[in-house]
């Protein structure tokens, strides 16, 4: 399996907890302590917080949650990837940059993650 299906699969997993309001879902391809960093919420450090954010957010919905990835790369037990994600009929679109850590079990776990909106002006 290549790095991008490896990485295709950790954000198929996301989006389906997502689509399904599960923000305990979402939160577990986190590392425990993870950094999550976003336009739409506080910062949030580990999984609890992450979890919290979350909720939040699915309980507004997401069933037409979608990412894509745009670039990736990585070595060894570290790869990134740059993400465009958006959700129809409402104005949450943009990129996010995340690092993933490769697990002893040899799952992906997101390490950090960084949202960003797209700004209007330069689509």
């Amino acid at each position: 399996m290549t790095l991008r299906n490896e990485l295709e699969e950790v954000w198929a997993a996301y989006i389906a907890a997502y689509r399904s309001a599960d923000a305990s879902g979402c939160a577990a391809l986190f590392l425990p302590d993870a950094v999550l960093m976003s336009p739409y919420a506080p910062m949030a450090k580990g999984r609890e917080a992450i979890r919290d954010v979350h909720k939040d957010w699915v309980a507004e919905g997401g069933a037409n949650k979608e990412i894509r990835i745009v670039e990736f790369g990585g070595a060894g037990d570290l790869a990134w990837c740059l993400l465009r994600f958006s959700e129809e009929g409402t104005a949450e679109d943009g990129m996010s940059l995340n690092v993933l850590e490769r697990q002893e079990n040899g799952d992906w776990r997101i390490r950090m993650c960084s949202l960003n909106e797209t700004d209007p002006d330069i689509g």
